[in-house]
């Protein structure tokens, strides 16, 4: 059965960081293009940061571009997030996806996403 685990979210301090784990069975994480994704409340999913299977490329939304920061362990089939200078704005639960393996390539709209962790809550709030 293919699972997806997020941990590592919490409350922090505007520009604190905290660092969110995803922990796959059931597949090999370095083999599809994963996803990180995160919804407010009342708003849309949206795409944060992805890495794609092919080359390990990553890619990032403009609003956590220079603060977020994507990695994979291969060894411990994890992905983390690496999210640091946190705003109020950030507030969200964080969830990491996968893409099916054929698909390669990474994209940060959730289109093509087949599967999804249960999420992890992330506020930042003084």
């Amino acid at each position: 059965q293919l699972q997806l685990v997020e941990s590592g979210g919490g409350l922090v301090q505007p520009g604190g960081s905290l660092r969110l784990s995803c922990t796959a069975s059931g597949f090999t994480l370095a083999d599809q293009p994963i996803g990180w994704f995160r919804q407010a409340p009342g708003k849309e999913r949206e795409g944060v940061s992805c890495v794609s299977s092919s080359d390990g490329s990553t890619y990032y939304a403009d609003s956590v571009k220079g603060r977020f920061t994507m990695s994979r362990d291969n060894a411990k089939n994890t992905v983390y997030l690496q999210l640091n200078s946190l705003k109020p704005e950030d507030t969200a639960v964080y969830y990491c996806a996968a893409r099916p393996r054929v698909a390669k390539l990474c994209v940060l709209s959730t289109n093509g996403y087949a599967y999804y962790g249960q999420g992890t809550q992330v506020t930042v709030s003084s």
